[in-house]
């Protein structure tokens, strides 16, 4: 029997957006089109998370996230590890070089810090810290200390990066659900139910029997893609 979402439900699963603003409007905007020609009682967007990094207006993309959702969707948001890797720079800013490996200069410059001048000036980790948590919007702020990590829905189990093979939900690490790549990626085990997940590239969307990964590189490609799931049907939206 094909996996199902309870009956009445239209889902929208979001990949990793990593700050283009511009492809999430033009994706919401088809997702919104979409929907309205499908009958549902319930209508909802899971994003998988890394909203941040690497493109260009990583505020931008929090800002629509926070309120500029199309009417009528429940909503949840799921944690990246690049959102993690902004939280651990703000509880400890020795972590800067690691998240500016990973493409945080992009979102500190989107908050309007000026990090050629910090670079100049060779300024310290702390320095960095305090211009970012500065600039930094508290409702931003709320919003990253406030994304989930997994959510269940019917059939299918929606996360960041996957799942630890052999390893029971209840029981998997914040860490192995938003980093982990080849353990997960190159299992054939079941997880109970069909993971649906972003952080791993992909030229197109990847169906496999225990997974779905829907990270097109959004910001390499311009290629942001969403699974949408009602009964047990599957779809994909792409800009």
């Amino acid at each position: 029997m094909a996996p199902r979402l309870p009956e009445g439900e239209l889902l929208y699963a979001v990949g990793d957006i990593h700050g283009r603003t511009d492809l999430l409007a033009n994706l919401l905007r088809q997702i919104e089109a979409d929907a309205a020609h499908r009958d549902a009682a319930k209508r909802t967007l899971v994003f998988l998370g890394d909203y941040v990094d690497r493109g260009p207006d990583s505020r931008g993309v929090v800002d629509m996230l926070l309120t500029d959702l199309p009417e009528k969707f429940y909503t949840q948001f799921l944690k990246g590890n690049h959102e993690a890797l902004l939280l651990d720079f703000l509880d400890d800013p020795r972590r800067l070089d690691h998240w500016l490996m990973n493409g945080g200069d992009a979102t500190l410059a989107s908050y309007g810090v000026d990090v050629e001048a910090l670079i100049h000036e060779d300024a310290p980790p702390e320095t960095w810290r305090d211009a970012f948590a500065g600039a930094l919007p508290g409702a931003h702020l709320r919003f990253f200390e406030s994304l989930g990590l997994v959510v269940q829905a019917g059939d299918y189990l929606f996360v960041h990066a996957g799942m630890r093979p052999g390893v029971p939900l209840e029981a998997q690490t914040e860490t192995d659900l938003i980093w982990i790549r080849d353990a997960f990626l190159d299992s054939a085990a079941s997880f109970g139910k069909i993971v649906v997940h972003g952080h791993t590239p992909v030229r197109a969307p990847e169906v496999r029997p225990n997974r779905i990964g829907i990270d097109t590189g959004a910001v390499f490609t311009g290629c942001l893609t969403a699974l949408r799931l009602r009964g047990g049907e599957r779809g994909f939206v792409q800009t």
